[in-house]
This record gives C-alpha cells, sequence and structure tokens, in this order.
C-alpha cells in the first residue's frame, strides 16, 4: 500500500494559521511554527481580556455610581444595601446609566431607597422607577440608531 502524507490537509491547516497571523510582526506571520505559537498565545490573551473586560466595566459602573452619591453624602456600600432593603432589584450598569444619563432619576432612586415606607408604597415606587429606566433606555437605543 502507498504511503500517504497529507500534504494538501496540512497545506490547509499551515495556511489557516497564517491568515489568522497577518498583521504579525517578522517571523510570527511568515514561519509556520513560530506564527501556530503566536496564534495560541493571542488566544490565551483573548481569553482573559474577555474575563478581564467584565471586571473593568463593573469597576467603572462603580465609581460612577459612587461619584453621583458623593452629592447625597452616602456611601456606595451603604447605597446597595438600601436598595436590597428597599427591594429595588436595579444592577449596578443600569444605576451608572442613570447617574450618568438622567440624574434626576437617579436622585428619586436614592430617595426611595433612603424613604422608610411599607411594602406597598415601594412597589408603587418600584413601578415609577421602572417607567424612568425603560425611558433612558429607549433614548440610548435611539441614540444608538
Amino acid at each position: 500500500m502507498a504511503r500517504v502524507k497529507g500534504g494538501p490537509r496540512a497545506r490547509k491547516r499551515h495556511k489557516k494559521i497564517l491568515r489568522a497571523t497577518k498583521g504579525y510582526r517578522g517571523t510570527r506571520r511568515k514561519l509556520h511554527k513560530r506564527a501556530h505559537e503566536a496564534y495560541l498565545r493571542a488566544g490565551q490573551h483573548a481569553y482573559a481580556g474577555r474575563r478581564l473586560k467584565k471586571r473593568d466595566m463593573r469597576r467603572l459602573w462603580i465609581q460612577r455610581i459612587n461619584a453621583a452619591l458623593s452629592e447625597f453624602d452616602l456611601p456606595y456600600s451603604r447605597f446597595i444595601k438600601l436598595l436590597k432593603d428597599a427591594k429595588i432589584e436595579l444592577d449596578r450598569k443600569i444605576l451608572a446609566q442613570l447617574a450618568l444619563e438622567d440624574p434626576e432619576s437617579f436622585k428619586k432612586i436614592v430617595q426611595a431607597s433612603l424613604r422608610k415606607s411599607s411594602h406597598s408604597s415601594k412597589k408603587i415606587v418600584q413601578a415609577s422607577l421602572r417607567s424612568d429606566v425603560e425611558k433612558v433606555l429607549k433614548k440610548k437605543e435611539s441614540s444608538k440608531k
């Protein structure tokens, strides 16, 4: 039986790697072995970067919320605790957006979290806050278009 070396398959595999490393410098773009090493390492960095991006965004949201809370003399950690106690379930991303784009709604949220009220009035406050959040999100979506 004749020996099969698999030339076309190997060439296809090599071309795939060399295409992926097209913008790299020196031998990392031209030689298959070096290009393959660079390709694998780039994949590792991209994987880590996707996780770091989430971490960085959360930190940014917290900083924005904290900056907006400075006018109320309210620390961030206490504000989050008050939100949980008031059963206002808004995530940090939405809170940061409101603090940046719609300070009046953010002020209402802070006041609602500070207010000690009965459970039924909390539902009313949550409904009014929900409409404010939806308004900001619609405005954001329309500005993207």
